[in-house]
C-alpha cells in the first residue's frame, strides 16, 4: 500500500510526497514513483556479511537480486528492499575498530566537533549505527554523556565494553519519539554510514529530525555516488546498501523532512564520501555554506542531475570484471598463487559477480577473529588470520578493501621479502 503524507516536497515546497509501503518493492522508497530503470544489474548473489562455518557449507545458501534501479523521477539509485534489516543486521561481521585508519578518522572527527559545538558534560551526543564504540569510545574519554544505538548485539556489546551506554534497537521515529518522552535530545546527533542502510528512509529520517535537539547538529557520512560512479566502484553495492545518494538526493530527503544542509565536506573514506551537517529548519542557527551550492553546480556539470549521466557505468563495470578474470586466468595459467587480503563486504560483491571461487583465489586473511576459520558466502573461500601470508607466501595478494590500500600496502611490506606483489581491482586493475 502506498500512503501520503504532507511534507516539503522535491523542490522545498509544501507539496505532498507518496511514501510506498513495505509491499512496494519496485517502487521509490522515497518518493514511490514506479521504477523502471536500471542502473546496473549485478545478477543473484548472498547476504556480503553471512559468512560460513565449515559444517554449512553443503547447506542451501540464499542468494538475492542485485540488481540496482534509479527513480526516474527523483533520482534516488536504490536496490530494492528483498531482504529485511533484520535478516541482515542481527548478527553482524562488520567490526569498525579493526580498521586503524577509520579508528584515527573517527578521532578526528570527535575532536572536531568538541571544538566546533562547545560540546561539554551537559551536552548529549547520540550515535545511529554506533557499531562496536569505535567513535563515541572518544566522547567518552573527554566526559560527554554519550548514547549509542546499535541493533546488532554481538557488535554492541563491544561498544558496552568501551563504556559506551547502547540501546540495542533498529532505530526510526517510534524508538525517537520514545527517547525524546525520556527527556533526550541529542545536540550532537551522528549518523555515519547508516542512511544507505535503511529500507524504510522516510521513517528513518523522520526520527533523526524528532531525536535532534531544536538547535542540534546532524551530521551524516555515506558514500558519495558520483565517486562510485566515477571510480567505477560497483563492489560497493550489497544488500546492507538500499540506497545510494549524490548530494543532491540526500539534500532532497532532509528537505522533504524539514532538515536544512548548511554545509558539506568531501572525504576519502569508503572510495570518496561526503559528510553533511544539518539542522532544523526553524532553527536555522547556521548559515548555508558556499560549498552546498558549490558541489551541486559540479554534480549538475557531471550530469547527475539527469537519468542520462547514469547511463554508461553498466559497461565499466563489466570491463572491470573482464580484466581481473582475465588476470587471474593468466596467473593460474602461469603456475602462480593468489590469495585474498580482507573478507569485506564489498569484496564477497566483487568475487560473486566475477565467479571467482577456490580455482583463482586460494584463501583469504583478515584481521577480524570473527571471521577465521569461517568461508565467504557464495564463493566458500576459506578465511584464515592474516600470518597465513606468511606461511604459503602467494605469489600475488588481492586486496579486497581496495579502499585501504594505502593502510594495507603498510602492513603488507613483508610480501617483497619473497617477491610477491599486490593487486587492486578498483577502479582500474593495477599490480604493484
Amino acid at each position: 500500500m502506498t500512503t501520503i503524507h504532507t511534507a516539503p516536497g522535491l523542490a522545498g515546497t509544501a507539496d505532498p510526497i507518496a511514501v510506498a509501503g513495505p509491499r512496494d518493492a519496485l517502487r521509490c522508497r522515497f518518493c514511490a514513483a514506479p521504477l523502471t530503470t536500471t542502473f546496473v544489474d549485478l545478477g543473484m548473489s548472498p547476504l556480503c556479511e553471512r559468512f560460513l562455518a565449515a559444517d554449512q557449507l553443503d547447506e542451501m545458501e540464499p542468494f538475492y537480486p542485485l540488481h540496482v534501479r534509479i527513480c526516474d523521477v527523483c533520482l534516488l539509485v536504490q536496490l530494492p528492499g528483498y531482504v529485511p534489516p533484520e535478516e541482515i543486521f542481527g548478527e553482524y561481521a562488520y567490526f569498525s575498530s579493526y580498521s586503524d585508519s577509520w579508528v584515527e578518522h573517527a578521532r578526528v572527527y570527535s575532536e572536531s566537533m568538541h571544538d566546533r559545538l562547545g560540546l561539554d558534560a551537559t551536552s548529549l551526543v547520540v550515535e545511529v549505527a554506533s557499531n562496536d564504540g569505535y567513535l563515541l569510545q572518544h566522547f567518552v574519554t573527554a566526559g560527554i554523556p554519550v548514547l549509542g544505538i546499535e541493533p546488532a548485539r554481538n557488535v554492541a556489546a563491544r561498544g558496552i565494553e568501551r563504556g559506551v551506554p547502547v540501546i540495542t534497537e533498529f532505530f526510526g521515529l517510534a524508538l525517537a519519539e520514545r527517547l525524546v518522552s525520556e527527556g533526550r535530545r541529542a545536540d550532537l546527533l551522528i549518523a555515519n554510514n547508516v542512511l544507505a542502510h535503511v529500507p524504510d528512509l522516510n521513517d528513518f529520517v523522520a526520527g533523526l529530525r524528532c531525536l535532534l535537539a531544536v538547535d542540534g547538529v546532524l551530521t551524516l557520512e555515506f558514500p558519495h555516488l558520483m565517486r562510485l560512479v566515477e571510480g567505477n566502484q560497483f563492489d560497493t553495492i550489497y544488500h546492507e546498501h538500499y540506497s545510494y545518494f549524490t548530494f543532491l538526493t540526500a539534500q532532497r530527503v532532509l528537505t522533504a523532512h524539514g532538515l536544512t544542509v548548511f554545509d558539506v565536506e568531501e572525504l576519502s573514506t569508503h572510495g570518496g564520501s561526503l559528510r553533511l551537517f544539518v539542522g532544523h529548519d526553524a532553527a536555522r542557527r547556521q548559515q548555508v555554506g558556499p560549498r552546498v551550492a558549490e558541489l551541486l553546480a559540479r554534480e549538475a556539470a557531471a550530469g547527475y542531475l539527469t537519468i542520462d549521466g547514469y547511463a554508461a557505468f553498466e559497461r565499466r563495470v563489466h570491463k572491470t570484471k573482464q580484466s581481473l578474470l582475465g588476470f587471474l586466468i593468466d596467473a593460474r595459467r602461469r603456475g602462480a598463487s593468489v590469495a585474498g587480503y580482507g573478507a569485506p563486504g564489498k569484496g564477497n560483491t566483487l568475487l560473486n559477480f566475477c565467479a571467482i571461487r577456490t580455482d583463482f583465489l586460494d584463501y583469504t586473511v583478515d584481521r577480524n577473529p570473527y571471521k577465521h576459520g569461517r568461508f565467504l558466502p557464495g564463493t566458500h573461500i576459506p578465511i584464515h588470520p592474516p600470518e597465513r601470508l606468511a606461511e604459503t607466501r602467494p605469489d600475488y595478494v588481492l586486496i579486497l578493501p581496495w579502499n585501504l590500500r594505502a593502510e594495507i600496502g603498510v602492513q603488507l611490506e613483508y610480501v617483497r621479502d619473497w617477491g610477491g606483489r599486490l593487486v587492486v581491482p578498483i577502479p582500474a586493475l593495477e599490480v604493484f
